[in-house]
C-alpha cells in the first residue's frame, strides 16, 4: 500500500480493488465477455447517435432526447468498464486516489444526468400523446436542448455535492475496495472516522433525486395511460406498444437503484452484479431495446447501412 506521510497520519494515495473474482481462469472467461459487452454497450449506442444525425425523418424531439440518452450510455459504460476489462489480465488491480475521486465523480454525473433525461424523455410522450396539437409548439429545439442542458446541469452539481466532502476524508488505513471500481459507500467506510453522518448524507444527496425522478415518471406515464384509455377504447394497447421501450429503460435504470437504495450500506453478494448491470448491461441493452421496439430507427439504420454499402460499391 501506497500512502504518504501528513500531520502524523498516512494517508492512503492508492486502493486496492478486488473485483468480480480472484480466480484466473474466471478472470480470462470475463475478460473475453465483458469486453464483447462493452464493444457492443459502444458501438450500439454510437449507431444510434449517428442514425439520429444522419437521417433527416429522425430529427424529431423524441430522437433528439434519445441520441443524447445514447450520448450518457457511452459514457456511463466507459468510466470504469475499460479499467475492469483491463484489470482482469493484472495480478495487482489498484487505482490512484485521483482515479477513484474521479471513478466517483463521473459515476454520479451521468446517473444523476441520465435519471433527469428519462424524466424528459417521459415529458416529451407525454405531450407528444396527450397534447398532440401543442407538440411541435412545446418540443421545440430550444425547450429540447434547455432540457438536456438541465440534465447535466443536475448531473454535475449532484456529483459535485457528493465529492466536496469525500474528497477531503483522511483514509488513514483499509485501502480495498471490494468492488472493481470506487463506488462511493464503499470508499467512504475506509476512512478513519465516524461515518454514520456521512453515510446519512450520501443516502439522502442520491435517493431524494432518484425518488424525485422515479415519482415524476411514475406520475407521467400513469397519466398518458389514463388519458390515452379515456379518449379510445383500444388506447391502453396502442399507449403501451409506443411507450413500451421507454417504461423497460426505466425499469432497467431505477430497479438495481431501488435495491441499492433499500440497503445502501450493508454488502450482500448480489451487489456486484448490481454494479455491473447498471454499468455495463443497461448502455448495452439501451441500443437493442429502442432498435426492436422502433420501426421508424431500424428503417433509418437500414437506410445508413445500404448508403454505406453503396458507397463502398462506388469505389
Amino acid at each position: 500500500m501506497q500512502s504518504v506521510a501528513h500531520t502524523n497520519l498516512v494517508l492512503v494515495t492508492e486502493f486496492i480493488l478486488l473485483g468480480l473474482s480472484s480466480s484466473q481462469d474466471i478472470q480470462l472467461l470475463l475478460f473475453f465477455f465483458f469486453s464483447v459487452f462493452y464493444g457492443a454497450a459502444v458501438l450500439g449506442n454510437i449507431l444510434i447517435i449517428l442514425t439520429v444525425i444522419t437521417d433527416s425523418s429522425l430529427h424529431s424531439p423524441m430522437y433528439f432526447l434519445l441520441s443524447n440518452l445514447s450520448f450518457i450510455d457511452v459514457c456511463q459504460a466507459t468510466f470504469a468498464t475499460p479499467k475492469m476489462i483491463a484489470d482482469f489480465l493484472n495480478e495487482h488491480k489498484t487505482i490512484t486516489f485521483q482515479g477513484c475521486m474521479s471513478q466517483i465523480f463521473f459515476l454520479h454525473v451521468f446517473g444523476g444526468s441520465e435519471m433527469v433525461l428519462l424524466v424528459a424523455m417521459a415529458y416529451d410522450r407525454y405531450i407528444a400523446i396527450c397534447k398532440p396539437l401543442h407538440y411541435i409548439t412545446v418540443m421545440s429545439r430550444r425547450v429540447c436542448t434547455i432540457l438536456v442542458g438541465v440534465s447535466w446541469t443536475i448531473g454535475i452539481l449532484h456529483s459535485a455535492s457528493h465529492l466536496a466532502f469525500t474528497v477531503n476524508l483522511p483514509f488513514c488505513g483499509p485501502n480495498k475496495v471490494d468492488n472493481f471500481f470506487c463506488d462511493l459507500p464503499l470508499v467512504i467506510k475506509l476512512a478513519c472516522l465516524e461515518t454514520y453522518v456521512l453515510e446519512i448524507l450520501v443516502l439522502t444527496n442520491s435517493g431524494l433525486l432518484s425518488l424525485i425522478c422515479f415519482l415524476l415518471l411514475l406520475i407521467s406515464y400513469t397519466i398518458i395511460l389514463a388519458t390515452v384509455h379515456q379518449q379510445t377504447s383500444g388506447g391502453i394497447s396502442k399507449a403501451l406498444s409506443t411507450l413500451s421501450a421507454h417504461i423497460t429503460v426505466v425499469v432497467l435504470f431505477f430497479g438495481p437503484l431501488i435495491f441499492i437504495y433499500i440497503w445502501p450500506f450493508e454488502s450482500f453478494p448480489i451487489d456486484k452484479f448490481i454494479s455491473v448491470f447498471f454499468t455495463v448491461f443497461t448502455p448495452a441493452l439501451n441500443p437493442m431495446i429502442y432498435t426492436l421496439r422502433n420501426k421508424d430507427v431500424k428503417e433509418a439504420m437500414k437506410k445508413l447501412r445500404n448508403r454505406h454499402v453503396g458507397s463502398k460499391q462506388v469505389f
